[in-house]
C-alpha cells in the first residue's frame, strides 16, 4: 500500500529555490506498487515523459531521489537556448550529413518552442526574458572565428545571425573591455528553470500521474513480463522503464549506466541588485543572455530584478575545500570580466551537475540489452529545451507513435561506455589543463 509520508527537504540554496516558492514535498514510496510506466528522475526529460504518457492514459509514476527541482533542472542558469551537443555544426555535418545535422538543429529550435508553449498555455510566469543569445570574443583573434560562424549557420541552416563589432556591442548595453566582438543568434530565452519545472511537475499531477519524492531506486531487475525497481521503502513493478536522472543518475540502477556519462560540475553565483549607476559604470544594461567563446565557458545575463548571473565550468570534486576554490575562482573571473562590480556583494551561489557523455551527443531511445528500458540523458548542459523535447519523444517511442528513426541522427547513438571509467574525473583534469591553456 501507499503511505502518507512527509520527509524533510533538501535545500539547493539557489535564487531560483528563494523565488520560485517551496517546491511540493511528494510523499515517498512506501510499500509496493504497480505502473505501466516507471520514471527514474523528475526533472525537464522525466516530467515531460511522464506528461505525455499520462495525457495518453498510460498509468505512469516518477521516482525522485529528492524532490522535484533538485537536480540540474532546478540549478541550472535559466538558458532555454540550441545545444546539447558538443559538437558544433561542422562536426555535425561531417559526423551525420548535411540533411541530419539540420533535423538536429531543428529539433533543437522546436525543443525552445515547446518550452514557450507551455509556459504560455499554463499560464506560468517565469521571469522570462532575452531574445535570442549572445557570443562574445573573448580574444581579438576570436572575432574572425564569429564572422565565419554566422556565415556558416546562414548558409547551412538558414540562421540569420548578426554579427556585432566591439563598438556596436557597447552601443547594445554589452560593456566589457575583454569583448572583443559579438555573434547574436535570435533562438532562445531566459527564465528561472525552477519555476518551469515546478510546473511541469504541477501538470505531470493534474493529468494522473504520480511523484514519489525521497525514493531513490537502489536496484532494477527483471521480474518475469515487468521490471522491479527498488527503493528504500518499497518497489515499484512496471512494464517499461525511463532513465532520466541525467548528470544525477546512481549508476547502479541499472549497471547498463556505469561509466557511460560524465557528470561536471558548473557553478553560479547571483549578486544583489544592482543600481543604475552600477550598470552604467560597467556599460553592461541588456537582459540578453551571454556566453563567451572559451571552451571552459563562461555564462551570464542580467536578471529581470536587475542581479547579474555568472556561471562558470571546470569544477571536478564536490569535497568542500575543492567547493571553495571553485567559488573563489569564479568569483576572480567575474571580478575580471566586470572590474566595475568588484565590490558587488554575491548574495547567492550554488553548483550544479552538467552530463556529459563520450560521443559528445545526447542519447534519447531504448537501451540496447534491457527490453522495455529507455533513455533520455546527455544535454551536455544545455538541457532545458532539449531535455524538454526529448522526454515527449521518449513517451512516444514508448507508446509506439513515434520509431527511433524518426528522431535525429545524433540522438540515436547509445551511450558509449567512457574507458576507464573509474578514472574519469582523473583525466577530466587533465583535459581542463588543456583548455585552459587553449583559452588563454
Amino acid at each position: 500500500m501507499l503511505q502518507q509520508s512527509k520527509p524533510p527537504r533538501e535545500v539547493i540554496g539557489s535564487y531560483w529555490e528563494a523565488n520560485a516558492g517551496q517546491p511540493r514535498l511528494d510523499r515517498q514510496l512506501m510499500g509496493n506498487a504497480l505502473f505501466d510506466v516507471a520514471v527514474i528522475g523528475a526533472g525537464y526529460a522525466g516530467l515531460s515523459a511522464a506528461l505525455k504518457l499520462a495525457q495518453s492514459g498510460v498509468s505512469v509514476c516518477v521516482l525522485e531521489a529528492e524532490h522535484v527541482g533538485f537536480g540540474a533542472s532546478g540549478r541550472n542558469g535559466g538558458f532555454c537556448c540550441l545545444g546539447g551537443t558538443k559538437l558544433d555544426g561542422r562536426q555535425l555535418i561531417r559526423k551525420f550529413g548535411l540533411e541530419e545535422a539540420r533535423r538536429f538543429v531543428a529539433y533543437q529550435v522546436a525543443g525552445i518552442n515547446l518550452v514557450a508553449q507551455r509556459l504560455e498555455a499554463w499560464g506560468v510566469d517565469a521571469d522570462r526574458h532575452s531574445r535570442g543569445e549572445m557570443y562574445l570574443a573573448h580574444r581579438s583573434r576570436d572575432v574572425a572565428a564569429l564572422k565565419s560562424e554566422a556565415a556558416f549557420l546562414k548558409e547551412n541552416f538558414g540562421m540569420k545571425a548578426r554579427l556585432l563589432s566591439k563598438e556596436a556591442l557597447g552601443e547594445e548595453g554589452f560593456g566589457g573591455d575583454g569583448f572583443h566582438g559579438g555573434l547574436h543568434v535570435p533562438y532562445g530565452f531566459a527564465l528561472n528553470p525552477m519555476t518551469y519545472v515546478l510546473a511541469l511537475a504541477d501538470q505531470v499531477r493534474k493529468a494522473g500521474g504520480g511523484i514519489f519524492g525521497k525514493s531513490p531506486v537502489t536496484n532494477l531487475t527483471r521480474d518475469g513480463e515487468r521490471w522491479h525497481l527498488e527503493t528504500m521503502h518499497g518497489y515499484v513493478r512496471a512494464k517499461k522503464v525511463v532513465l532520466a536522472g541525467n548528470g544525477y543518475a546512481r549508476e547502479n540502477a541499472p549497471k547498463w549506466l556505469y561509466g557511460r556519462t560524465l557528470p561536471v560540475m558548473s557553478s553560479i553565483q547571483v549578486t544583489r541588485p544592482l543600481s543604475d549607476s552600477e550598470l552604467s559604470a560597467q556599460g553592461w544594461t541588456s537582459d540578453t543572455m551571454a556566453a563567451d567563446t572559451r571552451i571552459l565557458l563562461h555564462y551570464f545575463r542580467l536578471l529581470p530584478d536587475r542581479r547579474f548571473l555568472f556561471g562558470t565550468r571546470g569544477g571536478i570534486f564536490d569535497a568542500e575545500p575543492a567547493l571553495t576554490k571553485m567559488r573563489k575562482r569564479a568569483r576572480s573571473d567575474f571580478e575580471t570580466m566586470f572590474p566595475a562590480w568588484a565590490d558587488v556583494e554575491t548574495e547567492h551561489s550554488w553548483h550544479g551537475n552538467v552530463c556529459m557523455a563520450r560521443t559528445l551527443t545526447p542519447f534519447v531511445g531504448a537501451v540496447p540489452g534491457m527490453e522495455g528500458v529507455y533513455a533520455a540523458l546527455g544535454w551536455h548542459g544545455s538541457g532545458i529545451a532539449m531535455a524538454s523535447i526529448s522526454g515527449e519523444k521518449l513517451a512516444g517511442l514508448i507508446t509506439g507513435v513515434l520509431k527511433q528513426q524518426d528522431l535525429p541522427a545524433p540522438l540515436q547513438q547509445p551511450l558509449k561506455k567512457f574507458p576507464l571509467p573509474l578514472f574519469r574525473k582523473f583525466y577530466l583534469q587533465g583535459a581542463y589543463w588543456l583548455y585552459g591553456w587553449q583559452d588563454a
